[in-house]
């Protein structure tokens, strides 16, 4: 099944969100976006994922503006970002009004793929979005939340895509968040896909165990159409598989990528000139088979361990690891990704730390144990969903059903505060989605203290 494999980089998203901690400036991204463009790559991931937040909180940037800026240079190769469904960018579900007037948004400054999830992969969740990021124009695709568990399984993941296809998705994409991927699982895991839901196939992996280059390459012998890497400077660790050696590897052969290595090189020279700037943020590019065990991705480790910092209780880390898969078995089996890896990881600590399991739970677990965050894979555990909810019932419905329209009155509450704070539609958007880190953006651009 010979074919040209495509090649998404992802070093102006997930790359630098993995390793740099999403602080890349536009600037850096912008001295070497013409170059870029000039690569042949089948699209570019550039937005979405946490560089929103980062954008508005740590850098004083407008993602809006960056967008605008990367599209004004990059014409010939596709823009791509990350959507949560139904949470958009934020760790909350949003009303329908506004994940419609974010994709419609985003498509028109600039985005030409929106790759689309659920953290429960729950397609409830992606409907709204699948269907405002068609109308809009975009390149839907419907994306799969790759977990392992006794209700995850190939069969699952088929009828996922299929649902997603229904819906309209363009492409499918196997998003591997936490590099549990194996090569041959992976292999007959495409195979499925392009045979059943005869869509093309795009792989997402992450490099944290060490196994993402050769699933990526049973993958593409598999039929795989298109498959995320990051240039070398920027590669391996909780990043992707390097650019450079994948299109290497599969220089002369039936899936010759078409990209010349010649041309990488000078790209990727940048950002290793650049890497000295990002130093204090720059996490260990080192293989970690503890999540083949543990089945944390890289970036909820190193909130698990900055949380138990806070306390000053890093020597319990070996026993909030051990907690994790318990707390997750026990939640109904969530893939470990934004947001619910963030809330196990924490309701796992706390089990620790209190020396008493769910004596104390977070707002969030509550609410996802109400249904609000969805339908969980499998059913929670009774003993546990009596502790955390009592008697409640949780809800069986679509949890955006009970969300009004929020769009206009959030307009009118920005334009109440300071008539400086809307200088853009988008900029609504961005009030809903991190309503405090973005008026304090507001008030730097106004010139404001």
């Amino acid at each position: 099944m010979s074919h040209r494999v495509g090649i998404t980089e992802t070093i102006f998203r997930d790359a630098h969100q993995s390793l740099w901690a999403t602080r890349m400036t536009t600037a850096d991204m912008m001295a070497v976006a013409e170059a870029i463009d000039e690569v042949g790559y089948h699209s570019l991931e550039a937005w979405g994922g946490a560089t929103f937040d980062t954008c508005l909180r740590f850098l004083n940037e407008d993602p809006w503006v960056r967008l605008r800026q990367l599209k004004a240079v990059i014409k010939k190769t596709p823009l791509q970002m990350l959507l949560r469904g139904q949470n958009i960018l934020g760790y909350k579900h949003y009303p329908d009004d506004v994940v419609r007037e974010f994709c419609y948004r985003a498509v028109d400054n600039g985005i030409d793929i929106i790759r689309i999830f659920d953290a429960l992969n729950d397609v409830r969740n992606m409907e709204t979005a699948i269907s405002a990021a068609k109308k809009a124009g975009a390149h839907v695709q419907g994306t799969i939340s790759y977990t392992i568990s006794p209700v995850h399984d190939i069969d699952s993941y088929v009828k996922t895509a299929k649902e997603l296809a229904e819906l309209g998705s363009d492409s499918i994409c196997i998003k591997d968040m936490a590099g549990l991927l194996f090569p041959y699982v992976a292999e007959e895991l495409v195979k499925r896909l392009k045979k059943e839901v005869k869509l093309p196939v795009q792989l997402h992996c992450h490099y944290t165990s060490g196994l993402a280059s050769m699933t990526y390459l049973k993958a593409i012998e598999a039929g795989a159409d298109v498959v995320d890497t990051a240039l070398s400077a920027l590669a391996m660790g909780t990043s992707q598989p390097p650019t450079e050696s994948l299109v290497a590897a599969l220089q002369d052969t039936p899936y010759d990528t078409g990209l010349e290595l010649a041309q990488l090189s000078p790209i990727n020279q940048h950002f290793k000139d650049i890497s000295e700037k990002y130093q204090a943020l720059d996490s260990p590019r080192k293989v970690d088979t503890a999540v083949l065990s543990y089945q944390i991705p890289g970036g909820m480790i190193s909130n698990l361990r900055n949380q138990l910092k806070g306390q000053n209780a890093l020597d319990r880390y070996d026993e909030v690891l051990a907690e994790v898969p318990r707390t997750r078995a026990e939640l109904g089996y969530p893939p470990l990704v934004t947001p619910t890896s963030q809330m196990v990881g924490t309701q796992s600590v706390l089990n620790v730390l209190t020396g008493k399991r769910y004596g104390v739970v977070p707002k969030e677990i509550k609410d996802y144990v109400r249904g609000h965050y969805g339908r969980p894979p499998a059913q929670i555990d009774p003993e546990i969903k009596k502790l955390i909810i009592g008697d409640e019932e949780p809800i069986s419905y679509r949890p955006a059903d009970d969300l009004p329209p929020q769009l206009e009155e959030a307009k009118k509450e920005l334009l109440a505060m300071d008539v400086n704070y809307y200088q853009q539609p988008e900029d609504v958007l961005s009030y809903i989605l991190f309503p405090e880190v973005a008026l304090e953006y507001f008030k730097h651009r106004a010139g404001k203290k």
